[in-house]
């Protein structure tokens, strides 16, 4: 199942975002830390690459990924030129800071008022650039919701006399070039649910599960600890099990399941999953 949403207003930011970037001096880039290279959007790269701009690689939501592979993709990003990475959660009081004094460190010559630190603050849909943006700022300023593309503009904040930040749309790549990173996006909910069968996405959930945290899936939904012969649509079977979906006639409410399965993963109420590792 091939996966890709690049919606009008997509477009019409990227022209957008082409002229802001001669006028910023680095980029954030927003990551999920439970898929980063999946959320590190390639049209990102070509956009500052083309200005020369230093990234700032900021991996959000790293409470909810594996803790034993988040320092495997700090490692895999901070060895590219010109790029710094950094794990945190938008949610936890003080992380955000660590994303300033990070940044500073990739334009180290735009350090007062006279010369202000100018943060262009991307990322593709949902990844939290907002709540990060209103963290710094300290006020709710920067529209957030549990949806994507909620921001559809530019906008600048000043933080202070040294730095302002601008947040720009939830971009995604006109063609997402890896069939997996798309239902990794959509199972993360960082695409819009018209672009995707919810029921296929949590098969494929499903199986990556089964193959990384069977343990996670056992403790929640009653699989074997070792995954078994279960396959992907198993699992959602199991959901249904458990939780008592039915349909009239007494089948399995597969499509409940299934969103029920997509809804456990995305709040972290399954526990701490990544979905990819590097290499």
């Amino acid at each position: 199942m091939s996966i890709n949403w690049f919606p009008g207003h997509m477009a019409i930011a990227v022209d957008k975002i082409k002229k802001a970037m001669k006028d910023h001096d680095a980029v954030i880039e927003i990551l999920d830390a439970r898929c980063p290279l999946a959320s590190s959007n390639p049209l990102v790269e070509s956009l500052r690459n083309a200005r020369q701009r230093p990234c700032l690689k900021v991996l959000n939501k790293a409470d909810a990924a594996d803790p034993a592979v988040t320092p495997q993709w700090l490692a895999y990003f901070n060895a590219q030129k010109n790029v710094q990475a950094i794990a945190l959660s938008a949610k936890k009081p003080g992380d955000a800071a660590k994303i300033i004094s990070a940044a500073k460190k990739l334009a180290p010559t735009r350090n007062d008022p006279t010369k202000p630190l100018r943060l262009l603050v991307m990322g593709v849909p949902n990844v939290g650039k907002s709540t990060l943006i209103n963290a710094l700022l300290k006020q709710r300023k920067a529209k957030v919701g549990d949806e994507p593309a909620i921001t559809k503009d530019l906008a600048r904040y000043q933080l202070s006399p040294e730095v302002s930040l601008t947040d720009t749309p939830g971009l995604m790549a006109p063609q997402i070039e890896h069939p997996d990173g798309g239902l990794m996006l959509a199972a993360s909910h960082s695409i819009g649910i018209n672009a995707y069968i919810e029921s296929e996405v949590a098969i494929f959930l499903a199986e990556l599960l089964l193959k990384r945290y069977p343990q996670l899936l056992a403790a929640r939904y009653g699989t074997p600890a070792d995954g078994g012969t279960l396959d992907g649509v198993a699992v959602i079977e199991a959901v249904a099990a458990k939780r008592g979906f039915r349909i009239k006639g007494g089948g399995y409410d597969f499509d409940k399941a299934a969103v029920t399965l997509l809804n456990d993963y995305r709040s972290g109420v399954m526990g701490r999953v990544s979905l990819e590792r590097p290499g």
